[in-house]
């Protein structure tokens, strides 16, 4: 993704929430690696059990939700964007504008570490394009392309 002489960020589970205002149970990112400013970065969810979709998505077969696999894509990309523009500290809020081609691969289930690749091809300004895949040990689970706007209150 990068050369060798460009440090890659890291953003813990305290940085993301300086950046995004999701908290528990739609904070759907625990992690997110490999940051580089205004190209893209990879997103970690681990998929546990006690996690309040599975008690009815679905009983005795529990699947992670397609759409909160796309949402925490979309969380993973807002990162990327909020430390892009350097704006932990600033509320900005993130709004889906398109999500197109988004095709599920694979089911995701309780015990999975979804990696959660996202690439900018458009961004920098108030509207971001990001191209987007899940996955699964390697194995794809969902991908997308999304559109969103940045939000941030006046200062």
């Amino acid at each position: 993704m990068t050369d060798q002489t460009t440090p890659l960020i890291q953003a813990d589970l305290h940085l993301i929430m300086r950046i995004i205002p999701h908290r528990y149970p739609f904070l759907l990112v625990d992690k997110v690696r490999d940051i580089e400013p205004g190209k893209g970065g990879v997103g970690i969810k681990n998929v546990t059990f006690n996690e309040p979709q599975f008690q009815g998505h679905f009983p005795g077969n529990p699947v992670f939700p397609g759409v909160q696999i796309i949402e925490a894509l979309a969380q993973t990309a807002a990162v990327v964007a909020g430390v892009s523009m350097n704006l932990a500290d600033r509320n900005m809020l993130v709004y889906f504008m398109a999500i197109d081609g988004a095709k599920f691969r694979r089911k995701v289930v309780p015990g999975d570490v979804l990696e959660l690749h996202v690439s900018v091809k458009r961004g920098g300004g108030k509207v971001w394009k990001f191209d987007a895949r899940a996955t699964v040990e390697g194995e794809l689970a969902a991908e997308c392309e999304f559109t969103a706007m940045m939000d941030l209150p006046k200062a």
